[in-house]
């Protein structure tokens, strides 16, 4: 029989998160720091706009685009947030999670060939996502004495005739890394000279630490060249809500509705409304949860500094990616018996690109009971090998 099976799609490696956590699921009482997911639930005020907007029976399609509604409300955000307009018929597309806006966002843009420069260790998505666009991924290794941020010259360096896009993943999962508006003006001037164009993960936006976060798209000349990707599973707690959304130049996200038409349709209706609701009076909720994990990643920190373990202190998401290359392991072999010896998941720093190795990605979206006591495990297993 012919092979059904695409080259392309086999050449992919899965998820190196998930077949980790495979194993994980199979044993009894494991404590997890693995999962990218806020432990709040959704707040009462939008999931009851949600219930509501199913007891009045609004379950029909929606625009391709998404709800007028909340394309305006996004609009309010981004200009309220960032100070930046965008026109909710022409330049605002609703998407399955933010991870769909970065699929068709790529695929929208790319001809067989273009280079895709995408910074490392950073979220699973974008290297295959770029694959199956046709591109050709370009890896840049971000390095922790530099706290894991984009510099200039590591950008220069990778640029060549066929660079078309940078993904730009700040505030970074899984270093928790941001780069700050200097760190922004300094790669501006070579994106234009190169006429390059970014899409920007701005997930993790609302989870920033240190001052407040700036978006690439406000900076000079950036904003018709930057399609902004963004979304409400972080900051409002709705991961299973599966709902993101772009925010670019018209030509671009006209193409991005196209492909979105035809694979998707429309984004749950349910959802939708229930975002509406967020953007409108979720700012609170997003505050309380930033503040609590803010507590929770100054807590890590001193916890690291207890045990001697080296971690860059980071201002964003909710990871800390602790450095584990001075017990001569690499990153799977050590969370795979920490996994064994102590019942304590992580994530393999591998995982999130081949310069990941030697660290351990942790994510504080737990208690601080449970980081308590997986900090307690924790030490006893690095103090066995030292």
């Amino acid at each position: 029989m012919r092979n059904p099976l695409s080259d392309k799609v086999i050449g992919i490696k899965p998820s190196g998160i998930r077949k980790f956590f495979d194993i994980a699921a199979e044993m009894d009482d494991v404590i997890s720091l693995g999962v990218g997911e806020p432990d709040f639930d959704t707040p009462w005020h939008i999931r009851d706009e949600g219930i509501w907007s199913l007891e009045k029976g609004r379950t029909f399609y929606t625009s391709n685009s998404g709800l007028i509604e909340l394309r305006r409300e996004i609009v309010n955000y981004m200009k309220r947030s960032q100070g930046l307009d965008y026109d909710p018929k022409k330049q605002v597309i609703i998407t399955v999670g933010g991870s769909e806006g970065i699929d068709i966002a790529l695929r929208a843009m790319i001809n067989p060939g273009d280079e895709v420069i995408i910074p490392q260790p950073s979220y699973v998505s974008y290297e295959p996502c770029a694959i199956l666009a046709d591109a050709k991924p370009v890896i840049i290794e971000l390095k922790a004495e530099n706290e894991f941020r984009l510099t200039a010259e590591e950008l220069r360096a990778a640029i060549t005739e066929k660079t078309k896009i940078l993904i730009l993943p700040f505030p970074n999962n899984p270093t928790g890394a941001i780069m700050e508006k200097k760190d922004l003006e300094a790669i501006v001037p070579i994106l234009i000279e190169n006429d390059i164009y970014v899409i920007s993960d701005e997930i993790y936006g609302e989870l920033t630490y240190k001052d407040k976060h700036v978006s690439i798209a406000t900076l000079p000349g950036m904003q018709e060249r930057t399609i902004l990707i963004n979304g409400f599973s972080k900051a409002y707690a709705m991961t299973g809500w599966r709902l993101g959304y772009a925010c670019g130049p018209e030509n671009i996200i006209t193409q991005m509705v196209k492909i979105h038409q035809f694979a998707i349709m429309c984004a749950p209706t349910t959802s939708q409304y229930a975002a509406v609701e967020a953007l409108k009076n979720g700012d609170e909720d997003v505050a309380l949860m930033r503040d609590s994990y803010n507590q929770r990643r100054r807590f890590l920190m001193n916890a690291f500094r207890e045990m001697g373990l080296s971690c860059f202190e980071p201002f964003g998401a909710f990871y800390v990616f602790p450095c584990i290359r001075e017990f001569g392991m690499s990153s799977d072999d050590f969370a795979m018996k920490l996994l064994e010896e102590e019942k304590l998941a992580v994530v393999p720093g591998n995982a999130f690109g081949d310069c990941g190795d030697g660290f351990i990605r942790i994510s504080y979206a737990y208690s601080i009971e449970k980081l308590k006591t997986a900090m307690d495990k924790l030490g006893e297993f690095i103090s066995r090998r030292r």
